[in-house]
């Protein structure tokens, strides 16, 4: 009822929040563990039901004791590569930025490390007793496979296919992630260093439904002197319950002269009339 929630830094912390090298480090041993997970995952599951499907419905009971083993493994294989590809969406840092950037790292972790474990498993695969038809039943007739078991036989090589072209789709999409959250990095530094700061009037304010770390983000509109004149622009801010902009109250504006649309507004502490209005912004409980 109160919005979303992003657990994050607020706006105005000025931290240049690069990749972190925690994301990497995390992502070596999860893409391992996954590549546990796949390998087990084929051989102890996959191959008993591939068998099962193309040639008999007893096909995992001569193999029992092995596959018995690696379902174990692999349920302890995947426990751990799902409790660390879940440290991964908090490696880049607690917002939903970060959070972002950690979904897209686990990802590719998890989706390659299947591909290389998978793909490491390809020749232990059991081999069917019969390709292209289905061991006959007592004294029935064999009957050919039909365009799903060929599918299936062809399983080996269609997992780690698969698992390879989501890791392949996943790291350029991450590798597009980074390369925005450094544009946007290098872009705020920038304005830190050679903006100009002078102080606007908010002539508009709407709550987000979005929380940074306990504090609410606003979309407001601004009205602040530049250089050449007045400029509006729309942006966004965090602040404290107890320091929520209002129409009409004063704020910091940070701006590039070269481009007065790009800005970071704060809250003006020498403005007492903002605050204390936050309830206003909230529905109604009943």
């Amino acid at each position: 009822m109160f919005g979303s929630f992003e657990f994050g830094l607020p706006d105005d912390s000025r931290q240049a929040r690069r990749p972190g090298r925690r994301l990497w480090l995390l992502g070596v041993p999860t893409t391992l563990a996954w590549a546990v997970v796949g390998w087990s995952g084929a051989l102890g599951l996959l191959d008993g039901f591939r068998l099962m499907s193309l040639n008999r419905v007893d096909a995992w009971g001569a193999d029992a004791g092995p596959a018995v083993s690696l379902v174990l493994f692999f349920s302890v294989s995947i426990t751990i590569a799902s409790s660390l590809g879940f440290a991964m969406l908090w490696g880049d840092g607690m917002s939903l930025r970060g959070l972002g950037v950690g979904f897209r790292a686990s990802s590719l972790a998890a989706s390659l490390g299947v591909a290389l474990g998978s793909g490491f498993a390809i020749p232990s695969w059991t081999p069917p007793e019969a390709v292209g038809q289905r061991l006959p039943a007592g004294r029935g007739a064999a009957e050919p496979w039909t365009d799903v078991d060929w599918i299936i036989y062809y399983e080996p090589y269609l997992v780690p296919g698969v698992a390879g072209a989501a890791a392949l789709v996943m790291l350029m999409v991450l590798g597009r992630a980074f390369v925005t959250r450094a544009e946007a990095d290098d872009q705020a530094q920038a304005l830190a260093q050679t903006g100009l700061q002078v102080i606007g009037k908010v002539v508009g304010v709407e709550f987000t439904n979005i929380w940074v770390m306990g504090n609410p983000r606003f979309t407001v509109q601004v009205r602040f002197p530049t250089e050449t004149g007045e400029h509006t622009v729309v942006t966004s801010m965090t602040t404290s319950p107890m320091r929520t902009p209002s129409r009409g109250s004063t704020v910091k504006v940070t701006y590039d002269p070269r481009n007065p649309d790009s800005v970071q507004v704060d809250p003006d502490p020498a403005d007492r009339a903002a605050g204390g209005n936050f309830g206003a912004f909230l529905p109604p409980l009943f």
